[in-house]
Parts: C-alpha cells; structure tokens; sequence
C-alpha cells in the first residue's frame, strides 16, 4: 500500500499595525521597516511577497489598550513603542487586497469595541472588498484601560466576557448567514429590482447583551462569515474555541500542543463538530541560515539586541502585574517567595531554575518561540509539530520584511520539495484555501441558523 502523502501545512505571516510587536528594541535596525507602519509601501510591499511566496494568509494582531502597569503608568510602553503607538488593521487589508490575488488576510478586532450590528456590516465589506479572503481573530480584550476607554467601569471578569462573546457571535451568525437570503439579490434591470424584499429577513435577536432586530445592511459576501480564529486557551477559552472557532491560535510547546488540540477537539465533539473543523497554528519566529552556525550568529545578534524593558513592560502587561519593583538582574532564588503577590510568584516559578532573573524571563516571552537552524533543519522541526497537530504555523517577524523572506527563499523550498507548503497559487477564498469549501460547514453553530443550508 503507497504511502499516505504528507499533510499540507498553511502559513500565516504574523504582524501588526505597529512599531514593536513581540521582540522589542529591534525596531531601529537598519534591516527592517517597522516605523515605516503608518505609511502604505511596507505594507503593500510586504503583501506582495507573502502573496508570492504561497503564504496563505497574513495574520495582524492588535490591542486596544495600553499595557500600562508597569513601574506604575505607560511610560516605558510610550518610550519602547511597545504597541503604541497602535493602528487599525481593518483599514489595511483593503489596500493589501488590491495588489494581491491570493494572499488571505485575518484580523484582530474585539467584542468589546464595536457593537455586533456595525461590525457585521464591516465583516461583509471586507469579504466582499477581498473576494472572500478575510478572516477574524476573535477576543475578549485583557487590559484593563481598554474598558476604561471603552466606556466600562471596569474590564468585566474573564469568564464574563467570553459570556459576552458567545451572545455577540450568535448575532453575527444571523445577520450574516440568516438575514438575507441566497437568491435574494436579482439585479433585474427590467423590473428595477436590485433585492427581492421578501428574501431579506429580520433576525429579532434578544439575548442577554444585546437586542438586534436586523435586518442585515449588507448583501451576502463570497464567504458569508469570515474564517474564525481564536487564540484564548484559558479553559473557558477552549470551551468558546471548542464551540466557535475554526482556526486557534497556539503558545505552546510541541507536548503542550497535542495536549490543547485532543482537549479542544474532545471539546468541539460535544457540540456536533468534527475534528478537522478545527485547524491549530503554533507560533513560531523561523531564523533561517545557510547553516546552523549561520543561523546561531543570527539569534546571538538578535538576542543582544532585544530590550529587557520593553519585554518586562509587556509582561507586566499580560500577568495583570507590576514586575518595576524588582531587579530584573537578580537571581529569582535570593527574593522572598513568600512576600510576592501570587501572579508574580507564578511567573518566578515558571523559571527553569532559580538561577534565572525577571530579565531572563522578559527575554523568554520575546525568544521562546525561536526556531533556529538550516532550512532542512526547521523544516524537521515543523514536521514534528505536525505529528502532534499542527495544521501550520503562524510566522512570528523579527525584523519585516526580512524574516518572512528568509522563512519564503530558505525554508520554503525544502518544505514544498517535501509536500508540507503549497507551491502554486490558485484562486481560492480563505476558507476554501483551509477547509475546502467556502461556507460555515452545517456542523458549525453558526450554520444553523441558516434558513436554507448549504451542504459542505
């Protein structure tokens, strides 16, 4: 019996509207056009080789708030660029689609910053402005200026928010899929009729958030809902992800991923899914060489070159507290275990050893999700996290366009030349490019909502 072929891995180019990302203080290298990002050029220029390297899609995370209690304010953020200053990722994907044919575009937007019934109408404009190749990365917001901002007291509790989320997809779901029919826009010239009035619905949504009553403002896209993407792995992360997602976005180790993949999985069996109606994405940040030693020179440079700041202030960020107070050059073993607050003691004793500083564990969010090595050699690593997996990976930058070049002329062709990347591109929208087909498949939630069902 011949072999089965390998399965073919997708791969996201992994970016945002910003100056600094992930790897702060690499913004100033000569090598890279991060403070270009308020302009078009890197941008289109940057579209333009993903679309010609067979990436499927680029991925653009966002915030929209300041990580900004660490030493007490925003300071060090504002002066590192430490995502802020901030832009829209909707705004560019209009443009990025109008150089491109089949590069797919995902991006961030959260549940609390703009009401369900305006943020369909902006999904089906850019599905319909992209030709059906969008897809939306789907959050609860964390940082607690974002509420603030947002007109919130205070950010609701983490279980709330999901709470929050599913009323907003169920939303969504009607006005994209339900509200207007298949066949309801005609475009009859001679009876000057555009849309059959009685093929466009009300959706009467009450629920425990909002009330809509619709009708949708936009006609049926290419894809109806955008690809679904989703990255909290919190328990009641994998529970939304188990019932709404169709690709999840991993921080994880090869043996922490199969772990997440058969929970969520098991998970998403519960509500009538299948389990390749979920794809899962570790990150990884590729640093390519002609050899290892190539490679490694590379990764000592980068690493020389990454501000312990602007990682301690992200990470103060994400854990919800203040690291300013400590030394981040004193060994994590000479303080106090007893006296720190418990989300700080967390973080010190995630450190492999007690030899490891705060700095070292700012740099470890930065680097930890490195693949160094020969194009052979990452891609063997990326083959094994598939065993476990991995649907593909979402490509992390260290200088851009520089990384996604070395990931697309190095690696690449040793990955197509074993069947694991795709080497030609044909028309497809981003869901036919991942699933096969264009549409919600009838297993997924928001299918059901359908008056007249396609089958997938």
């Amino acid at each position: 019996m011949a072999a089965a072929p390998p399965k073919r891995l997708v791969f996201n180019a992994f970016s945002m509207n910003c100056v600094s990302h992930i790897h702060h203080g690499l913004w100033g290298r000569p090598d890279t056009r991060q403070m270009e990002y308020n302009t078009l050029d890197p941008w289109l220029e940057l579209a333009r080789i993903l679309d010609k390297g067979c990436i499927d899609a680029l991925f653009l995370a966002d915030v929209v708030g300041l990580y900004d209690n660490y030493r007490g304010g925003p300071e060090t953020s504002i002066r590192e660029a430490m995502q802020v200053p901030v832009n829209d990722p909707m705004l560019l994907i209009p443009a990025m689609a109008a150089v491109t044919e089949h590069l797919g575009f995902a991006f961030t937007s959260s549940v609390l910053s703009e009401h369900p019934y305006i943020f369909a109408r902006r999904l089906s404009t850019l599905d319909h402005l992209t030709k059906g190749r969008v897809g939306w990365n789907i959050v609860t917001s964390y940082l607690p200026g974002a509420a603030r901002n947002l007109g919130l007291e205070e950010l609701p509790r983490h279980d709330d928010r999901y709470e929050r989320a599913d009323d907003y997809l169920e939303v969504l779901y009607k006005l994209l899929e339900a509200s207007w029919d298949d066949d309801a826009v005609v475009r009859d010239v001679e009876r000057g009729v555009y849309a059959e009035p009685s093929r466009v619905h009300t959706i009467d949504h009450v629920g425990p958030y909002y009330q809509v009553p619709g009708p949708h403002l936009s006609e049926p896209s290419p894809q109806r809902t955008p690809v679904l993407f989703q990255a909290g792995t919190s328990d009641r992360g994998r529970e939304f992800a188990a019932r709404h997602a169709e690709a999840m976005f991993v921080v994880s180790n090869r043996a922490g991923l199969a772990k997440i993949v058969a929970d969520v999985r098991a998970r998403a069996a519960r509500y009538g899914r299948r389990p390749e109606d979920i794809k899962f994405f570790p990150g990884i940040t590729p640093i390519v060489g002609g050899t290892e030693a190539e490679a490694r020179a590379k990764e000592a440079e980068l690493r020389e070159q990454l501000s312990i700041e602007g990682g301690l202030a992200h990470l103060s960020g994400s854990i919800g507290a203040d690291l300013g107070e400590l030394d981040p050059h004193r060994p994590i073993g000479s303080y106090d275990f007893n006296a720190m607050t418990g989300l700080i003691k967390g973080l010190a004793e995630s450190a492999p050893d007690r030899s490891w500083t705060f700095g070292d564990l700012a740099k470890r969010q930065m680097t930890g999700q490195f693949l160094v090595g020969s194009p052979e050699q990452i891609a063997d690593r990326l083959a094994s996290f598939s065993e476990v997996g991995a649907d593909g990976f979402n490509l992390v930058y260290t200088t851009s366009p520089g990384t996604f070049v070395d990931f697309i002329e190095g690696v690449g062709p040793e990955l197509q030349r074993r069947g694991l990347m795709r080497s030609e591109n044909e028309p497809a929208t981003l869901r036919d490019r991942l699933f096969g087909h264009p549409r919600l498949p009838d297993t997924h939630p928001g299918a059901h909502v359908r008056r007249h069902p396609s089958r997938n």
